[in-house]
């Protein structure tokens, strides 16, 4: 995993390029980041299934001014069969991403673990394959559990779930400045699940980002993330309700 001929510098360096959404992480922590005088790395967790190999890696940097600031990688991908005989089952290409929190690298391994449960997968591209994907994809999420608001730099976090929507009907300008009231937050992951999409797998992921703004009211982002793209990479779409969500997902398992 790490290089001991290494600076901490290129070490960073590696890390920031290879991540899928080294673009996420809040400005004020890769400008700390640049005073790292040495770094540490070590194996926080691991999961390897015939299905998924996921590792979570934990790099500590003791910073100039004598801190120190952890970033959170989460290594992953599917397993690829092998012809080989001689040979097991060996892990497929690998993406990476990094998280500045360990709340929100649990929460991304959650994603990945719902995204390839162990509920059985979607059958092939028959009408009634496309109606099973229909009816979990737009099924009434159960009853919530109590939102416990957390006031963590939650502006910031609703201006980078908004950064990093690709779609373009993602939430504008209004729903922006709207959140720079935001002052805590909770995130509920709604629904995960693994399906055939065009004969790939795909993985989809529903998130609602709840907040909590100065005036009392409440409003939530819904955040897609899924692999139903032409080259099977990682993707976010984000939508002001939840209706609309669902619909997209629903859109995803016939458009590819």
């Amino acid at each position: 995993m790490s290089d001991p001929y290494e600076t901490t510098e290129q070490h960073l360096e590696r890390l920031l390029r290879r991540a899928l959404n080294s673009f996420d992480l809040p400005d004020c922590t890769v400008e700390r980041l640049g005073t790292a005088l040495a770094h540490s790395s070590s194996l926080h967790s691991s999961h390897h299934s015939s299905v998924l190999h996921r590792e979570t890696y934990r790099h500590t940097y003791l910073l100039s001014d004598g801190s120190a600031l952890t970033l959170w990688e989460l290594v992953h991908g599917g397993a690829r069969d092998t012809t080989d005989r001689r040979s097991r089952t060996r892990p497929g290409p690998q993406h990476h991403e990094l998280y500045a929190d360990e709340d929100d690298a649990h929460v991304a391994a959650a994603r990945l673990a719902g995204s390839f449960s162990d509920m059985p997968a979607f059958g092939d591209d028959a009408p009634q394959a496309d109606l099973d994907i229909h009816t979990v994809l737009m099924a009434a999420p159960p009853a919530p559990l109590p939102r416990m608001y957390a006031p963590d730099n939650s502006a910031d976090h609703a201006r980078r779930v908004l950064r990093r929507a690709e779609n373009g009907d993602a939430p504008g300008e209004e729903t922006a400045c709207l959140l720079r009231a935001a002052f805590a937050h909770h995130i509920t992951q709604i629904f995960g699940r693994q399906c055939r999409v065009d004969g790939r797998d795909a993985g989809f992921t529903l998130y609602e980002h709840a907040f909590l703004l100065l005036d009392g009211s409440e409003t939530s982002l819904w955040e897609v993330e899924h692999t139903a793209t032409p080259d099977g990479r990682h993707m976010c779409e984000v939508y002001g309700d939840e209706q609309a969500a669902r619909e997209a997902m629903e859109s995803r398992t016939r458009i590819c």
